[in-house]
């Protein structure tokens, strides 16, 4: 058994809450302001630094080449030896069999061409040897100019890409900070407006005397409305108990006038049962205007239950059959538990019956499922359309007459929907399959302490 759920009650799994959607668009305004100026180092900072590094490493081939060249033999060892010791430049031979690895920037090795002639080449690698290699010529011969690539760095080196990282890591815990400081006061408005659903008026009280004006202003008239509701309800409820008190006391009378002073027997019956009639009427109406904030707690399901089917053992026109899990134990109010459960049996008893046997034939049946239970009540008699499902439980609405041919105020059904969500559960209605109208029943399932 499973009560039926609706399609829409269920939230999307892609739905954000309101911080995380800041957050986000936070983050994906300062990540495109860090690679905005990402490219903006690039076009400012990146090509100008590589053009002057290739003009420098042709410098060096230019000049290397003509101290080489224009010195004898026993200076050009001793010129080399000081171009190797001091500044790290060392000139080889460039062999054909060289393994070449090109340099990465197209533009420096763009540059140093343009430079030096189209033969040349610039290697990050040589043989497995990583460097700064320049290929180049000397009278016919091919040579190799090498120096150190950290010299010689046209992004900057890897600084500037671990201050990069740095600041992306703050820009995204500011933002985090920034949505928290804009969501709390929405959040805490959240809270109290849940309180307020609930009828806690008193702990639905926002700080009057934050800084922002305009959250402010949105606490104080949220405090007043929050007033102004737990009055209206104040004064609903002496209202009732008022006209409870006022409209009982002169039925009292009439049905005490009515046994003693009217003769006919059959007469008197029947403003008996209208005046009993009223009086069940206004217990409807006070059940239903009932505030809604209830004291829950853990109640044994089988022993609500076996109270409520007592008062219907003796009746020839019921019969109960009754599936319950061991040791089933719900989060309710239990009084409140049996109105519901007794509500809808005497429902079942009054409109299940079978157009055949003139019997109700009602089962109960009741599992838990994760974090809730789920409470079965079916008959077996005709059911109701099913466009008139949903209906069922607004107040003072009745049915067609097959099903709802009594002369009460049309509230029973709809005091079980709210009784159930008071105590945060959820209530069904459906046509079982082959026939008969079954109640489903969805509350917080309780463990013992």
């Amino acid at each position: 058994m499973e009560a039926p759920t609706s399609a829409g009650s269920a939230l999307p799994l892609a739905d954000l809450s309101l911080f995380w959607r800041t957050f986000f668009l936070l983050a994906l305004l300062l990540l495109g302001s860090i690679l905005a100026w990402l490219q903006t180092l690039r076009a400012l900072e990146y090509e100008p630094r590589a053009v002057q590094m290739a003009q420098q490493l042709a410098s060096q081939v230019n000049l290397s080449r003509a101290a080489l060249v224009h010195a004898d033999a026993i200076a050009r060892i001793s010129l080399l030896k000081t171009m190797s010791d001091e500044e790290g430049l060392r000139i080889v031979p460039r062999e054909a069999t060289d393994q070449v690895t090109p340099y990465d920037s197209d533009v420096v090795r763009r540059e140093v061409t343009s430079r030096l002639g189209k033969n040349t080449v610039v290697a990050a690698q040589v043989n497995g040897q990583a460097g700064l290699w320049i290929g180049f010529d000397i009278d016919g011969d091919a040579y190799w100019l090498i120096t150190d690539q950290q010299r010689f760095n046209a992004a900057g080196g890897r600084t500037w890409m671990i201050w990069l990282v740095v600041a992306a890591a703050l820009s995204l815990a500011g933002a985090a900070l920034i949505a928290r400081l804009i969501n709390r006061p929405l959040k805490e408005l959240s809270f109290a407006a849940s309180h307020v659903r609930e009828g806690n008026f008193a702990a639905s009280r926002l700080n009057e005397d934050v800084h922002t004006s305009e959250i402010r202003e949105v606490n104080i008239g949220f405090n007043r409305m929050a007033q102004r509701l737990a009055k209206v309800e104040q004064d609903r409820a002496v209202m009732l108990a008022g006209i409870s008190h006022d409209l009982r006391t002169p039925l009292a009378r009439l049905r005490l006038e009515t046994e003693m002073s009217v003769a006919d027997l059959d007469a008197r019956a029947h403003m008996a049962a209208d005046i009993a009639q009223l009086d069940a009427i206004i217990d409807k109406f006070l059940d239903y205007a009932r505030p809604d904030n209830v004291k829950l707690g853990t109640v044994v399901l089988a022993d609500v239950v076996d109270a409520c089917i007592y008062a219907f053992k003796d009746q020839p026109d019921v019969r109960i059959q009754v599936r319950l899990e061991d040791d089933l134990l719900v989060l309710a109010e239990e009084v409140e538990l049996g109105r519901i459960i007794s509500n809808l049996l005497e429902n079942a008893r009054r409109y299940g019956k079978s157009p055949d046997t003139g019997i109700a034939r009602i089962s109960i049946a009741a599992k838990s499922h994760e974090k809730w239970v789920l409470l079965k009540i079916r008959d077996h008699g005709m059911g109701v359309a099913d466009e008139q499902l949903s209906n069922l439980t607004k107040p003072f609405y009745r049915g067609e007459a097959a099903r709802t041919a009594a002369n009460g105020a049309g509230l029973g059904l709809a005091i079980v929907d709210k009784t159930v969500q008071r105590m945060g559960g959820a209530f069904v209605l459906t046509n079982a399959s082959d026939g008969g109208l079954s109640a489903h029943i969805k509350l917080q399932r309780s463990v013992r302490a």
